[in-house]
């Protein structure tokens, strides 16, 4: 029962993890750069992995796709193909994870389902290590730029959408470490054997040689007297 439960609240995290995974890639606050004024913030630059983007006060923004994927800096390329493998394996961590359950009726005996959970924690954490490590790459380039005092392009800060990657990649390796961990609990669980068929079989053969068993108890002789 507790292995259950460990594994229900183990899916629920890496589903979790997951869908804010997912919603880290078309999210458009990476990096944030203001422009203030006297009172008032005049413009607001923010990009992603996909286009740049200005907001003036008025709240119009005009934004400008990234023209080649060839073109691009290579961090972006790596960022974009680490986000799309961490979105494409959670997809199949969460198949994997629910055949995988004892509570689910699908993935055969207890032991192979055990494995099948350990192979869906392995791919909850591959897929955590890679927003992790693309959200610390982009985190990492932004925070080199900012303290560069020889740098004199636009400097950006960290956008929110790193922080949901880092979020949803730490639950995805929370839960898959839990589900790594039921096929350990399973393996080190004893198994019950039924002695009730045993016990039985044992009485009915002790019954059975007891009443094959003649009896050889001399017969008792009685005096005439006691018929008198």
């Amino acid at each position: 029962m507790a292995s259950t439960s460990a594994e229900i609240i183990a899916f629920l995290l890496t589903i979790s993890g997951w869908v804010l995974v997912s919603s880290t890639l078309p999210t458009d606050y990476w990096k944030v750069s203001t422009i203030d004024g006297t009172v008032i913030t005049t413009a607001t630059f923010w990009a992603n992995l996909w286009k740049t983007c200005v907001t003036d006060s008025t709240g119009v923004s005009n934004c400008k796709d990234f023209p080649s994927m060839l073109a691009l800096d290579g961090y972006i390329q790596a960022c974009r193909g680490l986000m799309i493998s961490a979105v494409c394996l959670g997809f199949f961590g969460a198949v994997f994870g629910l055949v995988g359950m004892k509570c689910t009726k699908v993935g055969g005996s207890d032991q192979t389902k055990a494995k099948i959970a350990c192979l869906a924690g392995l791919i909850f954490i591959l897929s955590g290590l890679c927003s992790m490590t693309s959200c610390s790459l982009y985190a990492n380039r932004i925070t080199s730029e900012f303290f560069d005092p020889s740098f004199v392009a636009q400097k950006y800060e960290l956008g929110a959408a790193l922080f949901i990657g880092w979020a949803g990649a730490s639950l995805c390796i929370i839960g898959g470490s839990i589900f790594c961990f039921s096929i350990a609990e399973n393996s080190n669980s004893p198994r019950r054997g039924y002695a009730y068929n045993g016990a039985a079989s044992i009485m009915s053969s002790r019954t059975k040689v007891h009443n094959s068993v003649p009896d050889k108890t001399p017969p008792k002789h009685f005096d005439k007297n006691a018929y008198v």
